[in-house]
């Protein structure tokens, strides 16, 4: 088990429960850059926990900087799964997937 603390204190999930998602990158011709967060040091996942709460998980390659566990509503989570270019939501249960779906239709123009 790997007990992950939310940075707010309020709780805390373990990890080896939960579905992860990785971030997307984009390749700018020198490095690696995050669709998360727009940085080649600063980086982001998704977790969805046996609880059902979405976990915005977020780190950064600068020396001093702290690892963060942040809470995030739905409506985040599915604009997080489509900036990051995520469909392989098959290990959500059905009924979130389906919300998946119609946030995704819902985004597009």
């Amino acid at each position: 088990m790997a007990r992950r603390t939310m940075t707010d204190g309020t709780g805390w999930f373990d990890d080896t429960h939960a579905v992860k998602f990785t971030e997307a990158t984009r390749w700018n011709g020198n490095n690696h850059i995050s669709r998360a967060t727009g940085s080649q040091w600063d980086h982001q996942a998704l977790y969805y926990t046996r609880s059902g709460n979405w976990v915005l998980n977020g780190w950064s390659q600068w020396q001093g900087s702290l690892e963060t566990y942040t809470k995030v509503d739905e409506t985040e989570a599915i604009q997080w799964l489509i900036d990051n270019e995520h469909d392989d939501t098959d290990e959500l249960p059905e009924s979130v997937r389906e919300r998946i779906d119609e946030g995704i239709e819902a985004a597009e123009l």
